[in-house]
C-alpha cells in the first residue's frame, strides 16, 4: 500500500528539502566514503574542515557577501544573538533602534537593554501586530537600526528595508535564502538555520569586519566574536552535521538557479495560497496586504467556525501542523523554500472542499 503524502507546514523547526535528507542520512552511517559518520568525525579533520570551508563560500556566493565581512556558525540560536550582538557592538550609554514587530523582536529589545539605550521607534502591538509601522522617527545618534525581516506568528515581512541613520542589523531567521538582499546595507545579519537552512542546532551570522569587537568588553570567550571570527567558527567543536545539513540545502538551492530563481517560486507559492483565502468565503487574512509574508501565511475562518474540525481534516489529507500560534489562533501555513508547489496546491484543495 503506497503511503499517503505528508507536507510538512511547521514554522519551524520546518520542511527540508527530500534530497538534502536523503544525503543527510547516507552521511550519518558513511560520510563520503570515509567509512565512519559524520557525527563521530572530528571537527578538526581534513574532510570536515573542507566541508564548513566550502559552505562558507555557497553562502557568499548565494548572497553576494562582500569580502570585509565575516561569515560564522555559532550555536545558541537567533536568542542567544539577541545578547550577543549588543554586547559585542554597544559601548556603555550607546543608543539603538529597534523596530517592535513581533514576539521575537520584543525578546531581541529586552535583551538589548541589558548593554545600551534603546528607541522602540515603530510598534504594531496595538493591532496585534497585523502590519508593520514603517513610518518612523530614527535616533539621530543611533549606533544601528535593528528589524525583524519576517515574522513567522503574525505573518509580515518587511518587503523594502529601511534606511538606518547608523546600520542596520537584522534578525533574518525565517527568511534568509528566500529572496536577494542587499548585505552591504546590514552591518549584521543573523538567522537560525530551522526554517530555510537547516536542522535546528547552528545559527549564522554574517558580520563586517570593522564592528567585531567595537564594544571593547571583556567578554567571556564563548561570546566574542573575535575570538569565533579568529578561529573559523572552530573555537569549540561546532554543530557539524546541522552545518553538513546547511550544505547540502545551499548546494540544493544553487542547483535551483539561487536566491533569485527561488523568489520567484516563493512569489508564486504565496499567490496562489493568498489568492485563495481572498476567493474563499470561508476563510480571510488579518494582515494588511502590503505587508504579507512569502514565508508564514495566517488565516482564519471569516465568519467563526470549528478550527479542530479543519485541522483533522487538513491531517487526514496529509497537510499536517497548519495551527496558527497560540498567542492568536487560527490556522499558519509556512511555506518555506523547501515547500513543493504541489504542498500549496494540497492545501488550497482541501480549502476548497471544506463544508
Amino acid at each position: 500500500m503506497e503511503m499517503q503524502k505528508i507536507y510538512n507546514f511547521s514554522a519551524g523547526p520546518a520542511v527540508l528539502a527530500e534530497d538534502v535528507l536523503k544525503q543527510a542520512a547516507e552521511a550519518a552511517v558513511n560520510y563520503d566514503g570515509h567509512g565512519m559518520s559524520i557525527l563521530e568525525m572530528s571537527h578538526r579533520s581534513a574532510p570536515i574542515v573542507d566541508m564548513v570551508t566550502e559552505t562558507r563560500q555557497l553562502i557568499r556566493q548565494l548572497l553576494n557577501v562582500p569580502e570585509n565581512y565575516k561569515i560564522l556558525f555559532l550555536q545558541g540560536g537567533a536568542s542567544l544573538q539577541f545578547s550577543m550582538i549588543p554586547m559585542n557592538i554597544l559601548k556603555d550609554g550607546e543608543t539603538v533602534d529597534y523596530t517592535e514587530t513581533g514576539v521575537w523582536s520584543v525578546k531581541a529589545i529586552k535583551e538589548a537593554q541589558r548593554y545600551g539605550n534603546v528607541n522602540v521607534v515603530s510598534s504594531s502591538r496595538e493591532s496585534v501586530y497585523n502590519h508593520i509601522q514603517k513610518d518612523f522617527k530614527q535616533s539621530t545618534d543611533q549606533v544601528y537600526l535593528h528589524v525583524t525581516s519576517n515574522n513567522t506568528i503574525y505573518g509580515t515581512q518587511w518587503q523594502k528595508f529601511p534606511e538606518a541613520n547608523g546600520f542596520l542589523v537584522g534578525d533574518m531567521s525565517s527568511d534568509i535564502f528566500s529572496r536577494p538582499i542587499d548585505v552591504s546595507q546590514f552591518g549584521v545579519i543573523y538567522a537560525g538555520a530551522q526554517k530555510n537552512m537547516g536542522p535546528a542546532g547552528v545559527t549564522m551570522v554574517i558580520i563586517r569586519d570593522n564592528l567585531i569587537g567595537r564594544s571593547g568588553r571583556d567578554l567571556p570567550a564563548m561570546l566574542d566574536f573575535a575570538i569565533h571570527a579568529d578561529k573559523d567558527s572552530m573555537f569549540n567543536t561546532p554543530p557539524v552535521f546541522a552545518i553538513y545539513v546547511v550544505n547540502r540545502t545551499l548546494h540544493w538551492l544553487k542547483a535551483l538557479g539561487g536566491v533569485e530563481s527561488m523568489h520567484v517560486q516563493n512569489k508564486s507559492k504565496a499567490k496562489f495560497l493568498y489568492d485563495e483565502i481572498e476567493r474563499n468565503p470561508l476563510f480571510t487574512s488579518p494582515i494588511l496586504v502590503e505587508d504579507r509574508s512569502l514565508m508564514n501565511v495566517p488565516f482564519i475562518f471569516a465568519n467563526g467556525g470549528d478550527e479542530p474540525h479543519f485541522l483533522n481534516y487538513c491531517t487526514e489529507r496529509g497537510l499536517l501542523t497548519l495551527k496558527g500560534h497560540r498567542s492568536v489562533g487560527g490556522f499558519r501555513a509556512s511555506i518555506y523554500n523547501a515547500m513543493p508547489k504541489e504542498g500549496v496546491e494540497a492545501l488550497v484543495d482541501a480549502m476548497q472542499n471544506y463544508t
